[in-house]
């Protein structure tokens, strides 16, 4: 209550309404599988489109793992199906198993230099751990590596050593009249290229590198000499800025240019380039207000940035007690002194390219990763994953745990080659269906393996009982884009995508089946009504192609033993209900529990119910008969209040699908009485 202490008007806010419930999405989909390249083990970030997918995780050219040969990439190709049959949001928990016995952990800070013997025999080394590195660096104390896994990181970079336009210039003091030297945009440590042709003493054409020191106490500029790796180039001792002398005749006067790092990624061949990170400072100690910027800071192993963290493909590093300044990286960048490569050769010359013109075009120094690969095929223990809160990180089905929005999960791929792989992918199917159930929200899709038989497929679904899962067979036949030819592909991507269009067209409550499959050319198999009369009673949904209507989905069934849980759509609009109720009623909790906040809670999913009962949700000609809410002394002891328990039952009357429409037709005569 307010305190009213002094004599006034007060005025005050006040509901006169219930709380409302807003329904949850129903749509968001997880997969998880192995990907070209992208982060392993940090959180999922959603993904919207296959473009935003490939901008993470690679392309759809397919994989080559050490044990199973070359695999079609099917996260790929189930993300590109998802989004073409209606899906909007997903999340990707990328799996790895690296080369070796140990499964795969990230690197961290300190830990670039680390690195694993090699493996492979002959041609580039193929290290275990799978990250692309430029190997000869790593002895001169910097480290240059792919961030993520992958045999897609095995790319050329290129270094560029570029200067900015001379911000040397001279202002008139408005009390002496005397004319004194200034300087543009310069930062403390900031690398610079000096040329001094004034001075008899340091005057040389190629100019000199120098790291710009700014004295607090003076409140001057300093600049240091930058030994680039040869004697010659170091000058004498430290310059300040007052012996420099600017003029405004060109070639009159000294120069002084601030001088940056630039980075490109580019293909193995060197004709494309794939992204370019441009005036990157090369002092490790360098600050742009509080924050380190320099090129080990932009590209560091664990980044400021989350989304630097997924999105950046590079790890620049160091050894600190080699790498230390400026001077120490345009040593090791460039094998020496730096200075003469600024030197215009013969054709430059007839060209009239100068010092500075190189300088402003660039000069570069190119490295070459290697031993990046696409490690072994995941077994069960990579997707399940692990977690340490320690070093945050988490791996595998474990990274979803956090993601509350996530309704549907699906493992596409993993029961490719299944003869082979079968323990491995039934141990994929029980960790996808423990999972949906502890998360109590969500749905697990499964795909049948490629191939299989009526008899193997009833085999598998023989083995899983849940109403958190649902099985779908066969494998569905599209146009691959990449090969330009059909491939069988696993179902849950479709089946995820038609799952999102249903909800956004219908709702949660409709049961997604009889739904058309957008790419598909056909069916690994063709089931007529004969064979899914044995598969459909088992909880195996079918995919069928009917004359003159196409390819369709042709099933709604769970894998559940329990006939309360038979159909997909009533477990899945169970799971929106309680969740919408779960979000939509956190504000009761720690309310007095009594007789008023009782009431609220009953208006308020009352209401939601109602509206669910409008749009069609429910089954019943009056709200009365569609469902009902008590939440009052009838529902809960004396015990329970003392134990601060509120206790709220629901019912609801779930809409069933009408799975066998039967017409009985008879004969009729005009004459006839009914």
């Amino acid at each position: 209550m307010p305190e009213y202490l002094a004599p006034g008007v007060f005025v005050e806010e006040v509901s006169f309404r219930a709380k409302t419930i807003e329904g949850v999405s129903t749509t968001t989909t997880g997969f998880i599988g192995a990907a070209r390249f992208g982060p392993v083990h940090l959180e999922p970030d959603i993904v919207t489109s296959l473009g935003e997918f490939e901008q993470l995780y690679g392309s759809g050219d397919e994989l080559v793992f050490s044990d199973a040969g070359t695999v079609p990439n099917f996260l790929w190709h189930a993300v590109r199906a998802f989004f073409t049959e209606g899906g909007k949001r997903l999340y990707i928990s990328r799996v790895f198993k690296p080369r070796g016995e140990r499964s795969y952990e990230p690197i961290g800070p300190g830990e670039e230099f680390g690195i694993d013997p090699p493996t492979g025999s002959g041609g580039a080394p193929a290290y275990q751990d799978g990250h692309a590195r430029v190997v000869d660096q790593v002895q001169n104390g910097l480290m240059v590596r792919a961030r993520h896994p992958g045999a897609v990181g095995n790319w050329r970079v290129r270094f560029t050593l570029k200067a900015r336009a001379n911000i040397l210039g001279s202002a008139t003091d408005p009390i002496t009249r005397a004319r004194r030297t200034t300087v543009g945009a310069l930062a403390h440590r900031d690398l610079v290229w000096v040329r001094n042709i004034t001075s008899p003493v340091v005057a040389d054409d190629l100019g000199r590198f120098y790291t710009a020191l700014w004295d607090e106490d003076r409140a001057v500029w300093e600049f240091e000499p930058v030994a680039s790796g040869s004697p010659s180039s170091v000058p004498a001792g430290r310059q300040t800025l007052e012996q420099l002398f600017p003029d405004p005749l060109p070639d009159a006067g000294d120069t002084l240019r601030v001088v940056t790092l630039s980075v490109t990624l580019m293909s193995r061949d060197g004709s494309r380039a794939l992204g370019t990170w441009s005036d990157l400072p090369l002092d490790p100690q360098h600050h742009q207000g509080a924050s380190a910027d320099s090129v080990f800071d932009r590209f560091a192993t664990a980044p400021a940035s989350t989304a630097d963290a997924r999105r950046l493909p590079l790890v620049i590093a160091r050894n600190d007690s080699a790498i230390a300044n400026a001077t120490d990286l345009l040593s090791v960048l460039f094998d020496g002194d730096a200075l003469p490569l600024l030197r215009p050769t013969d054709a430059e010359a007839r060209r009239r390219i100068g010092v500075e013109d190189k300088l402003t075009l660039g000069v570069s120094t190119e490295f070459l990763l290697d031993g990046g690969h696409d490690g072994q095929r995941p077994g069960a223990g990579d997707y399940e994953g692990e977690a340490d809160p320690a070093r945050s990180y988490a791996l595998g089905l474990y990274q979803f745990e956090d993601l509350e929005d996530i309704s549907i999960v699906a493992a596409p791929g993993s029961t490719w080659n299944y003869a082979h792989y079968d323990e491995d992918a039934n141990a994929i199917a029980g960790l996808l269906i423990a999972h949906a159930e502890r998360m109590r929200y969500r749905i697990a899709v499964l795909d049948s393996a490629q191939g299989h038989t009526m008899s193997e497929v009833r085999n598998m679904r023989a083995r899983m009982d849940s109403k958190h899962a649902a099985l779908y067979y066969p494998w569905v036949t599209v146009l691959d884009p990449i090969t330009r030819g059909e491939i069988d592909l696993p179902p849950s991507g479709f089946v995820a995508g038609i799952y999102a269009r249903n909800d956004v067209d219908r709702g949660v409550y409709k049961a997604p089946a009889n739904e058309e499959v957008r790419l598909a050319l056909g069916f690994e198999t063709l089931i007529n009504k004969g064979q899914q009369e044995v598969l459909n009673p088992e909880g195996i949904n079918c995919f069928r192609f009917f004359e003159g209507r196409g390819m369709r989905l042709w099933g709604a069934r769970t894998i559940s033993s329990d006939p309360e849980w038979k159909y997909i759509n009533v477990r899945r609009y169970f799971a929106y209900l309680e969740r919408s109720v779960d979000k939509g009623t956190q504000w009761a909790v720690f309310e007095p529990n009594g007789e008023q906040l009782w009431a609220n809670v009953r208006r308020t999913i009352e209401d939601f119910l109602l509206t669910e009962w409008q749009n069609g949700a429910l089954l019943g000609d009056k709200p009365e008969k569609a469902f009902f809410v008590r939440c009052d002394r009838s529902t809960m002891t004396q015990n329970d209040l003392d134990n601060g328990r509120l206790i709220c039952l629901i019912g609801v009357a779930p809409l069933k699908p009408a799975e066998f429409v039967i017409f009985r037709i008879g004969q009729w005569t005009a004459d006839r009485k009914v």
